[in-house]
């Protein structure tokens, strides 16, 4: 009896560790921010960072499988704005700069349909935990051909939700040899500012493109 129980033991443990995959990953990422208030809307310009992280993925099926990972990606936006003009007889420009650093540990749990043995398509959920926000401006102003400039990094931290959920869409094509490539558009349906002042908005997406290898 005890050799039957380790045996099926063994069996169990062999069929568990044939559907579970582990891996690594690292791309690409191009997000934005989106600000709303008073029925007006902005968005920033587009910031590119990185994503690394690793994943763990269980077949259901040939054809359905869970996939959750463990990433880090410096999120965030760009702002830029640009003046040019002529006051009292002197020319001048004036441009302003601004950089959003949002750290951001990144927890994608999705469902993946496999097309063919390579192609995957997948839907999911992003449950983020914002570690850290910065924002690094400068403004520089030329009259006459005189330069003055002036850069700051502010820690905007306690402004924002420490909590950012994203759901997403992806593709992914998978290699004999373990590699594989990806690719994923997070859409920004959190609000991310912590004290509001008059129902303001300021939401993230982020697009994602990268490669990794699973074991």
């Amino acid at each position: 009896m005890k050799k039957l129980l380790l045996v099926g033991a063994i069996a169990l443990c062999g069929a568990m560790n044939a559907q579970v995959k582990f891996g690594v990953k690292a791309g690409l990422a191009l997000s934005s921010l989106k600000a709303e208030a008073d029925n007006v809307s902005v968005s920033s310009d587009s910031k590119t960072s990185f994503y690394v992280g690793g994943l763990a993925e269980y077949k259901i099926t040939d054809k359905f499988a869970l996939q959750g990972e463990l990433l880090y990606s410096p999120l965030g936006g760009k702002e830029t704005e640009e003046e040019n003009g002529s006051l009292m007889g002197y020319d001048y420009s004036y441009k302003y700069e601004s950089d959003y650093k949002i750290g951001t540990l990144l927890v994608p749990i999705s469902a993946k349909y496999y097309v063919t043995n390579g192609l995957a398509v997948g839907a999911g959920f992003n449950l983020g935990f914002i570690l850290s926000a910065k924002n690094k401006y400068s403004e520089t102003a030329v009259v006459d051909g005189d330069i003055e400039s002036y850069s700051e990094e502010e820690d905007i931290k306690k402004e924002v939700n420490t909590f950012n959920f994203s759901p997403f869409v992806s593709a992914e094509y998978n290699l004999n040899n373990g590699l594989f490539f990806d690719t994923r558009y997070n859409f920004g349906v959190s609000n991310m500012i912590k004290n509001q002042v008059d129902n303001e908005t300021l939401k993230m997406s982020f697009f994602q493109i990268g490669l990794g290898y699973k074991f």
